[in-house]
């Protein structure tokens, strides 16, 4: 990290354990370095500043942020500090993902909400095919960090309460399509089944869409060693 670098993700880091009760203990599971894409429930802003300080040290990492928060002054500065990715939403946006797959093969953990847009209850919703586009051509292995906790902020602050925010981390997997001819069905398929490794890690009222585990499947998922999430890990 630069100086500056450094004084931002601390300091951030530092302000949510003021503000928030911070259980980030599985954390641990996620490797020092990538290629990794990290992928998790969108509630709100709130999960990218929690989960990109929460990762320091590792020293790269970085994550896709819808276009318009650029726009915003101080978030967007951050944003670009920490060189996230800007995407542009409800298009398929060839430079985000050209420079996602950049990214990955440099070695980084990128973190990505394959539900696309904030889910304001808490519950997960449907997510999108284009994550399993990005580890498809990318060949980087997927992990899910689940969190909650975090919808419903400023009730707790007017009672005086420090909202506890959980974050669950999964195990790490890849996508392999066996020789098909992946289909526009089958991107789907693979990420409603990696959609179902982030609903097994919450709570089972925050399920949403994958409330039914009975429904989920690993056809297109192929799990890698536990012990290589173990040995990689480092704890923030």
């Amino acid at each position: 990290m630069t100086p500056m670098q450094w004084f931002i993700t601390y300091g951030c880091k530092l302000g949510m354990r003021i503000a928030y009760r911070i259980d980030d203990t599985e954390l641990k599971k996620v490797p020092v370095l990538g290629p990794l894409i990290l992928y998790s429930n969108h509630t709100g802003q709130i999960e990218a500043p929690i989960l990109f300080s929460h990762l320091a040290p590792r020293p790269k990492v970085t994550g896709l942020s819808k276009m318009e928060t650029f726009s915003k002054f101080f978030i967007g500065w951050v944003f670009k500090l920490w060189n996230i990715i800007p995407v542009r939403r409800g298009e398929s946006d060839i430079e985000a993902m050209r420079t996602c797959i950049e990214r990955l093969k440099e070695g980084y953990i990128l973190g990505v909400a394959p539900e696309g847009t904030r889910n304001h209850t808490g519950q997960l919703i449907r997510g999108h095919g284009g994550i399993a586009v990005l580890a498809l051509h990318s060949g980087a292995p997927l992990q899910p960090v689940a969190h909650w906790g975090a919808v419903g902020l400023m009730k707790s602050w007017k009672r005086f309460r420090r909202p506890r925010v959980t974050l669950r981390v999964g195990r790490i997997f890849v996508l392999d399509a066996h020789g098909e001819k992946v289909t526009r069905e089958i991107r789907q398929e693979m990420a409603d089944e990696m959609m179902y490794r982030l609903a097994m890690l919450m709570p089972e009222e925050l399920r949403g869409e994958y409330a039914d585990l009975s429904k989920a499947t690993e056809k297109w998922l192929r799990y890698l060693p536990e012990t290589v999430e173990v040995t990689a890990g480092t704890k923030p």
